[in-house]
């Protein structure tokens, strides 16, 4: 279709907006929603997810605020840079099971990834993290695709302890880098998704244009011209100490056994997930103890058996308390988790105390074990740095 009225030349749409947005020759258009304007998206990220637009539609922004209210299972990027294309693309599937509090990723493809060997190609292979709190433990990798720019995967990473509030307040980030084996791996770019966007037990699709990272936020080198986002640096700085105090998770099996049975609490430590690193190879030894608390015979201590050289270990040790219903109820249970260190004071890693008096999941699980008497209830817990009342003496 050509433009009569306002366009002598009766150029296209396409040419037109292309003209209008880059002054100088016509480039090719990539993506007609590239040339929207940004920030109604979902999410409120650096980036406008769009669908393509319906048939019958009308043009300009009351389209775009109507389809913005559907959901979809696919989302493309907009790429609206010659140096954002340059990098390449990258599509891969998210999936959190709420039963399970698992998040799975599906790394699928990535083409036209920006050269960085000398042969013109690449090694690429992809890296996940969840932020805040990046670290070597909630670190995802796939496998090395050689000498491609164009890699396939087709394969699954998987997150474990991941809760609902993870999936509000986390965001994931996709990082595609080179394998250099004489110098240092080398980074080709990046996306992050607000997991919010993701609905559970509903697998979203995203085929995104890779970035370069974005600038790192300076809360204290604010200039007027800042000032105006201060909000959102007193949020960072807020989710940043938060991130700190998290230790890590544990998934724990409560069990009840009345009196007919065996009559007592059995406490099965199943694994844990993302542990602080404690040692200087940046992993830990990490064991768990319970506790049975008042203890004044001090007999109600259990241990599981190390595990070396890991941030998720797997215990799946089952510990068993001769005590009576009512006598539970005025118990608590003080599940820790510890660094082994040969030769000197092992580490604390983090803990969580359940029972009447604890708070929020902690006290939800202990709870669902009163009431379900015989019936094996698993939760995950995060661990903190403190337990109130608690020496912490190993």
């Amino acid at each position: 279709m050509t433009v009569r009225q306002g366009n002598r030349l009766g150029i296209s749409i396409q040419e037109h907006m292309a003209i209008n947005v880059c002054p100088g020759p016509i480039r090719p258009i990539r993506q007609i929603s590239s040339y929207f304007p940004r920030g109604g998206g979902e999410g409120g990220g650096s980036r406008s997810l769009l669908s393509p637009l319906l048939p019958g539609a009308a043009g300009g922004g009351g389209s775009l605020s109507a389809m913005s209210s559907m959901d979809t299972s696919i989302e493309i990027d907009s790429c609206d840079s010659d140096d954002n294309t340059s990098l390449g693309t990258l599509e891969f599937d998210l999936l959190y099971e709420r039963a399970t509090s698992s998040l799975h990723c599906t790394v699928l493809r990535a083409k036209g990834l920006k050269p960085m060997d000398f042969n013109g190609l690449a090694d690429p292979y992809v890296k996940l993290h969840l932020l805040p709190g990046a670290c070597k433990a909630n670190k995802l990798k796939t496998k090395i695709v050689r000498n491609t720019l164009n890699p396939v995967w087709n394969e699954t990473l998987t997150y474990c302890g991941i809760t609902e509030e993870d999936m509000y307040r986390k965001t994931l980030r996709v990082s595609v880098c080179d394998e250099d084996k004489l110098t240092h791996n080398e980074f080709i770019g990046e996306s992050r998704v607000a997991l919010r966007r993701v609905k559970p037990d509903q697998t979203k699709h995203f085929n995104i244009c890779l970035e370069h990272p974005p600038p790192l936020p300076s809360p204290t080198a604010m200039n007027t011209a800042l000032r105006g986002i201060s909000c959102y640096l007193r949020e960072w700085e807020t989710e940043q100490q938060r991130s700190l105090e998290e230790r890590g998770r544990l998934l724990l099996c409560l069990q009840f056994l009345p009196p007919n049975a065996r009559g007592g609490l059995c406490v099965g430590v199943k694994r844990c997930a993302h542990l602080a690193a404690m040692d200087v190879n940046g992993f830990s030894d990490p064991y768990v103890k319970t506790y049975l608390k008042p203890d004044v015979q001090k007999k109600s201590k259990h241990k599981t058996a190390v595990i070396k050289k890991t941030l998720n270990p797997e215990f799946n040790e089952e510990f068993f308390y001769e005590i009576s219903f009512s006598e539970l109820a005025t118990k608590t249970l003080e599940v820790t988790v510890w660094d082994y260190d040969l030769g000197r004071s092992n580490d604390f890693i983090g803990g969580v105390s359940l029972g009447c008096h604890s708070q929020g999941d902690a006290l939800q699980h202990w709870i669902d074990c009163l009431k379900n008497k015989g019936k094996k209830v698993e939760r995950w817990h995060t661990l903190t740095n403190d337990l109130p009342g608690s020496t912490l003496q190993e």
